[in-house]
């Protein structure tokens, strides 16, 4: 039995514990469903300000648009959830995780479960499609076997199969941004970012990777896309998250869509010039 020294030495830790509990504001627990959370999230460089108090949250399997103009903020909110940067103040979360509570060297294993897709591709110009893949899991430790019986999968799910030996500067832009999705997508993550995935493409090429980025969706990973592209966002019909100068300003919930709705069924929508379906016009 512990003896009454024992016990007041816990009931003496308890009581601190409570006082500083009370004393400085504790985040709210996770409701488990949420895979980001931001709150009064604040990010100031040098004095300019990135982000300002910034509170949002994003349910597992959502797909959010972040839209704003340049300096708004939107590529400060992607590189803090990398943990590229450290924010002023306040607390994000991933998967119920608190970033500040990963250190420097945790950092690579907590990527392993974010997908990030980049408007410049960021490819291995020495390296073929498969290559390129294959490196993203090798990076994280992925056995030869697993390789093998990853690497096609996801080729064959962005249409990249007849590409695998082709090197960087023998494909189109919208191919390179294939590769760049599968390469991010290859470990399944349960959350994907895209910035100004479509950025350099074409009206047309822009909505077949809006088509493979909603498939990824549709897996059950969670998409947040950050772009300029306010007619792309428009009649996608999801939920949006406006910045201005660092500031949520609005938050939108998803519009007018079918949750069934098939890749095709999506195209077919995204070239209808108002964005609806045929017989919604």
């Amino acid at each position: 039995m512990p003896s009454r020294i024992d016990i007041a030495s816990r009931a003496r830790k308890r009581s601190r514990d409570l006082a500083a509990q009370h004393s400085q504001p504790s985040p709210q627990p996770s409701s488990g469903r949420k895979v980001i959370e931001f709150r009064g999230v604040s990010k100031l460089y040098a004095g300019d300000v990135g982000l300002d108090h910034a509170t949002f949250s994003i349910e597992r399997g959502e797909f959010v648009f972040l839209v704003g103009s340049t300096g708004s903020g939107k590529s400060t909110v992607m590189r803090l959830l990398i943990k590229e940067l450290e924010p002023t103040s306040g607390v994000i979360r991933v998967a119920g995780h608190d970033l500040a509570d990963i250190g420097r060297r945790r950092v690579p294993y907590f990527r392993r479960n974010i997908g990030v897709v980049f408007q410049d591709f960021k490819l291995l110009p020495n390296r073929t499609v498969y290559d390129n893949v294959a490196y993203a899991l090798q990076v994280t430790g992925g056995t030869r076997k697993e390789i093998r019986a990853k690497v096609p999968d996801i080729l064959r799910l962005t249409g990249l199969s007849t590409k695998l030996h082709n090197f960087p500067h023998q494909l189109s832009g919208g191919e390179q941004q294939r590769v760049s999705v599968a390469r991010a997508f290859v470990n399944h993550p349960p959350l994907l970012l895209a910035d100004e995935p479509t950025g350099n493409l074409d009206p047309e090429t822009s909505i077949d990777i809006m088509r493979l980025l909603y498939r990824i969706n549709r897996t059950g990973t969670t998409v947040l896309v950050a772009t300029h592209d306010q007619a792309m966002v428009d009649k996608m019909r999801r939920r949006v998250l406006e910045l201005a100068e660092g500031r949520i300003v609005r938050d939108e919930a998803a519009g007018l869509y079918t949750r069934d709705e098939t890749t095709r069924d999506l195209a077919r929508r995204l070239r209808a010039p108002s964005g609806r379906p045929p017989g919604l016009e």
